[in-house]
């Protein structure tokens, strides 16, 4: 936990493509389902069409531990193609930033995930975090981390 009571999570990879193109599938919301562990049974509420900008929000359901869980995203800086932070508008968190950055390597992008998140709830929060959710959060990026090598591998599943 930091000075402002939150917490931080980070992750990153190097993925074989240039930075446009990393870009172009992170900023479709439609690739979140893919990149999201199955568990957490996720779902996009927000009608097509799904166009990422400044200032869009996106509606999401998942599940937590069986419990059906509602959750808007605002998109608070969008710099194609090498920065865009979604924002917990609704949800379970009382604080939750998701900064996304591509940086262009020898390698092709490296793609840096930072989220800085608090929970709600004082000392059951912390236990909460403690108990289960720091592990989950882990896990999550570890399961992106891996099926984002895999869809990278073959540049022509970039589209689907």
């Amino acid at each position: 936990m930091n000075k402002k009571g939150s917490y931080e999570l980070d992750s990153e990879l190097v993925v074989p493509a240039d930075i446009r193109q990393t870009f172009a599938f992170f900023e479709d919301p439609r690739n979140l389902s893919r990149i999201t562990p199955p568990w957490l049974n996720f779902r996009i509420r927000t009608p097509e069409p799904l166009i990422m900008r400044l200032g869009a929000e996106f509606d999401y359901t998942i599940r937590w531990l069986g419990l059906p869980l509602r959750w808007k995203t605002l998109i608070t800086a969008y710099e194609p193609p090498h920065r865009f932070v979604d924002e917990q508008a609704r949800g379970p968190y009382r604080l939750w930033r998701h900064t996304h950055t591509f940086l262009e390597t020898h390698e092709g992008t490296r793609v840096v995930d930072h989220v800085d998140y608090a929970l709600p709830l004082g000392p059951l929060g912390k236990l909460a975090h403690w108990l289960a959710v720091r592990r989950q959060l882990e896990e999550i990026f570890a399961y992106r981390r891996r099926v984002l090598r895999r869809i990278f591998r073959n540049a022509s599943e970039l589209g689907r």
